[in-house]
């Protein structure tokens, strides 16, 4: 298997790492996290670059690139801030790929582009007040009626509630129980009926527009069905692609972390010598290095399938899963080397230590996604209602 990075991808990375030097991204994360404002700025140069849609569609305005090209420049950027990597994340990974792999050409035509050019957005919208984990179990309901859906319901904890355009809502149709009912309905900002319940601020990711959703008799037109129910499982295969993408911003956040460590360590003296040259400090800094190449190897072979269009449930869980915990380590042990510098806000290893703690918790918990791969390896399903 050979990951080395082809020309084009080598292009690419270095090109974002150059743009982040030169135009200061470390200032603008400490900015985005003291200010908890989202770079909205970023939008028309990142469109400009081709980064936003780069693995849509062509014929419709998407750049048609591998999954793995969009997990590069997401682990890039978020070598500064989460936030700043942001819109790539969601234009490439996110809920937008179950419009481009499974809408109509309707739908296609109509969010796509403007998704691409960084006038769209589009949010996905599984958790609810009592269904985190068990999306078998969802309340929110859509009912039919004539040309339309009533849709009923709450959703929480959603990232871009309140700023998309657009919401990927996964829902129960009718009274029907278990997978077999849930699908997919569009449902766009300003509908009669939905409403946005107050921004969250969060331990990590400030700047992360996050709140809870409200549908009161939303009536969404049948042309927004964009995953009938019964087809339960496409949802879930592109929310492999987006687990992806969470583990990519793991990537950059201990990537970033480990380059602040490096740099300190050969910068800070003590003992009349630089700390690098301590063996303790150095096995800190190996330990990094050598999770983080883990988890990298496990992210990109995930993506890799991902981008053939055969993601593999097994590959993408067990990536999120190790890059999950290897982001919070990873950034530990970085605090411990600054030392008590760590601890300050002044340094930006504290605020990657509370950007680390998200990825664990958002598309799908650890213990969950524990459970899953252990179900593949028993090569049996483990019921958690019994």
């Amino acid at each position: 298997m050979d990951f080395t990075l082809s020309e084009e991808q080598k292009m690419l990375v270095e090109t974002l790492r150059t743009m982040g030097e030169r135009e200061n991204f470390r200032e603008l994360a400490k900015k985005i996290d003291e200010t908890c404002e989202f770079p909205f700025e970023l939008m028309d140069r990142y469109a400009e670059m081709g980064l936003l849609g780069m693995t849509l569609s062509p014929e419709h305005g998407g750049g048609g690139q591998p999954a793995v090209n969009a997990v590069l420049a997401v682990e890039e950027l978020a070598k500064f801030s989460p936030m700043i990597a942001a819109p790539v994340f969601e234009s490439n990974v996110g809920p937008v790929r179950v419009i481009d792999l499974f809408g109509t050409d309707e739908q296609k035509k109509r969010i796509l582009p403007g998704v691409c050019s960084g006038k769209l957005s589009v949010s996905v919208c599984m958790t609810e007040p009592e269904v985190g984990s068990d999306l078998t179990s969802l309340s929110t309901k859509a009912v039919e009626d004539g040309d339309s859906y009533v849709l009923n319901g709450r959703k929480a904890f959603i990232t871009g509630g309140g700023h998309a355009s657009h919401y990927m809502v996964y829902t129960r149709f009718g009274d029907a129980k278990g997978y077999k009912a849930i699908g997919g309905l569009l449902v766009e900002k300003g509908m009669p009926g939905f409403t946005f319940g107050k921004q969250e601020r969060y331990m990590g990711l400030h700047g992360m527009p996050s709140c809870d959703l409200f549908f009161d008799d939303v009536r969404v037109p049948k042309q927004n069905l964009v995953v009938p129910p019964g087809d339960f499982g496409k949802l879930m295969w592109t929310f492999d692609i987006e687990r992806c993408g969470n583990a990519a911003m793991c990537l950059g956040v201990a990537g970033g972390a480990l380059n602040e460590a490096k740099a300190y360590a050969m910068e800070r003296n003590a003992f009349g010598r630089p700390i690098c040259e301590f063996q303790a400090v150095q096995f800190l800094v190996v330990d990094m290095a050598t999770k983080l190449d883990a988890a990298r190897l496990l992210v990109y072979r995930a993506a890799s399938g991902a981008g053939q269009g055969l993601p593999s449930i097994y590959e993408a869980s067990m990536a999120k899963a190790y890059a999950n915990e290897m982001v919070v380590d990873v950034t530990d042990k970085a605090m411990q080397v600054f030392g008590g510098y760590g601890y300050s806000s002044e340094f930006p290893v504290e605020r990657m230590y509370r950007d680390a703690k998200a990825w664990g918790v958002a598309g799908g918990t650890l213990q969950m996604l524990k459970i899953g791969v252990a179900g593949m390896i028993f090569g049996r399903r483990f019921d958690q209602r019994k």
